[in-house]
């Protein structure tokens, strides 16, 4: 082999040998960069299904609109809903500090649910927040933990609010025409019906008074739901971490190494061809 020829197969060494100890560094980089990845728990029992026996929270916005001559004020009503799912490695601290934000922001805990043992506890709260702190609360809790689901709902609830309200005005009339043929007196047969009557009524509007209870305007709150649950720290050895990047980067670089051969040889191959047709051109 001449020297020339020797020069050049030391280059060719030292430029694979480069590329696959770039390979290698930059897999073993990799791998201390995804090792303080916690590893999520499951989240355990959703939100949904608790929040059906809380409160409703609902907040109003009044306005005033312009309807041909004369402006209308419009009380319109509506449910405001934030879901947040996050998971912590640090729960005892992140808990600490939801506990803090809510308090601060003068939101009160309708509901609240702890299960699970240390290292795989899980927080669940229904937080009733005032209308005007809603945005502030959602903006601080969605820094605690990390976040792996989030979204807002609104829905406009003012129809539902006049349907009550026609109701209860429906049922007063009809105990009140009740009430007026008690009066009159009868057989104890019909007396005892109409009290009948009148006692379903008394309990339908009773429902109604509770329902008609969330709408009032001291009692308005929009809602957050969050729940936290813990997760544990990945813990990977220095010989593990070495083992998967040198098993990586073997893999890459015999596949790199393949292709580019194969790529040579198309190349050679081509230009090959190329000089039989000028040959025979010529």
């Amino acid at each position: 082999m001449t020297p020339t020829s020797k020069k050049r197969l030391k280059k060719l060494l030292l430029f694979l040998s480069l590329i696959f100890i770039a390979l290698f560094g930059f897999r073993l980089i990799y791998g201390y960069q995804q090792v303080t990845a916690p590893s999520p728990v499951l989240f355990q029992n959703e939100l949904e299904a608790v929040a059906l026996n809380s409160r409703k929270n609902y907040a109003s916005i009044k306005y005033q609109a312009n309807s041909g001559q004369a402006p209308v004020h419009v009380d319109q009503k509506y449910e405001k809903i934030a879901d947040i799912k996050s998971f912590s490695t640090q729960f005892d601290s992140d808990e600490r500090r939801l506990r803090k934000e809510v308090a601060n922001l003068d939101g009160l805990i309708q509901f609240e649910n702890n299960s699970g043992n240390e290292g795989y506890r899980n927080l669940q709260l229904i937080i009733g927040v005032p209308p005007e702190n809603f945005d502030t609360v959602y903006t601080k809790l969605v820094t605690i933990g990390k976040i792996q689901a989030k979204q807002i709902t609104k829905k406009d609830k003012t129809n539902e609010y006049k349907e009550l309200n026609a109701k209860k005005a429906s049922l007063e009339k009809i105990r009140g025409s009740l009430l007026d043929l008690k009066s009159k007196g009868g057989r104890i047969e019909e007396y005892m019906q109409l009290e009948n009557r009148i006692l379903e009524i008394e309990q339908q509007l009773q429902e109604l008074g509770v329902s008609l209870g969330n709408f009032d305007d001291e009692n308005e709150f929009c809602t957050v739901k969050f729940s936290l649950s813990e997760s544990k720290e990945i813990s990977i050895g220095t010989l593990q971490r070495v083992k998967e990047a040198l098993e990586w980067t073997i893999e890459t670089y015999l596949m790199l190494m393949a292709v580019l051969t194969f790529m040579s040889l198309f190349a050679y191959l081509l230009l090959l061809s190329i000089e039989k047709i000028r040959t025979k051109i010529s």
